[in-house]
């Protein structure tokens, strides 16, 4: 084996290491009842039976911030997904300049700071009179979620026949029908990856959330943890939650990876 591939496999697991380690590091210690993080105090899993049970401190807030963290991941990831299908079809069939200034468009908010598209959204919802909840918080969230469903669409538009949709309309399909029966299944994997990644996003972000929720006390994960840091310190239930939360998408993924691996080996045997 000579040096380059050595260097270029001691920097992958370096890489890898610094991704992971610190997310190891919490679920290691979420089997402790040590409230700081570092500090070992032996085997338990009280934090776990704690989260489930809600027999811990501001358990109450900590299971509203969840419940509100998911239902807006959620509607705003489905929504996200479908104006994101939409609009990747029409940027998909659009030509020349006007097709590279909508793919230029949309690419905007994904490089657009997140507390720049915060604050803008803040203004355009007070400058529209709009009162500021859970319905501002989802626009806001569609709104940055939207491109990552396009970016994912998009590829799988390309690698479609373009035949295949004018084929369904010749033979007497109309435009709802090829679009449900022809489209739909051929951009589901791009759908899947790009409802996964707009959840993800939502789930994580915090600085659009921040500026978007108003001050009726709506909490989300991210709000909710950045009040509990300025505190003084971390609940310790949430090294459990992050540690089910990083479990979950960890599975979610293997799963998906394995059906489109099966499925790519299927196509290739026929």
């Amino acid at each position: 084996m000579n040096a380059k591939k050595v260097i270029a496999k001691a920097y992958l697991w370096l890489v890898l290491i610094v991704l992971y380690a610190p997310i190891a590091f919490i679920v290691v210690f979420s089997f402790t009842e040590a409230k700081s993080l570092g500090n070992w105090t032996g085997f338990s899993t009280q934090l776990y039976a704690n989260l489930f049970t809600g027999s811990m401190q501001n358990a109450t807030g900590l299971q509203s911030a969840v419940i509100n963290t998911l239902l807006i991941a959620l509607a705003a990831s489905i929504v996200a997904t479908v104006l994101g299908t939409v609009a990747a079809i029409g940027i998909f069939h659009l030509h020349g300049r006007k097709k590279q200034t909508m793919t230029f468009l949309n690419n905007i908010p994904m490089i657009n700071p997140d507390i720049i598209t915060g604050v803008s959204l803040f203004l355009l919802f007070v400058f529209l009179g709009i009162s500021q909840g859970y319905l501002t918080v989802i626009l806001a969230h569609i709104t940055f979620c939207t491109p990552y469903v396009v970016l994912n669409v998009m590829p799988k538009l390309r690698q479609m026949n373009p035949n295949i949709y004018e084929a369904a309309l010749d033979l007497g399909a109309t435009p709802a029908q090829a679009l449900r029966k022809v489209l739909v299944p051929a951009l589901r994997p791009g759908m899947i990856s790009g409802f996964i990644l707009s959840f993800t996003m939502s789930l994580d972000d915090f600085a659009v959330t921040f500026f978007t929720r108003g001050t009726i006390g709506l909490d989300t994960l991210s709000t909710y943890i950045y009040a509990d840091a300025r505190k003084g310190g971390l609940t310790p239930e949430l090294k459990p939650l992050m540690s089910i939360i990083f479990l979950i998408i960890l599975v979610v993924l293997l799963v998906i990876n394995i059906r489109q691996s099966k499925q790519q080996n299927d196509n290739l045997k026929k």
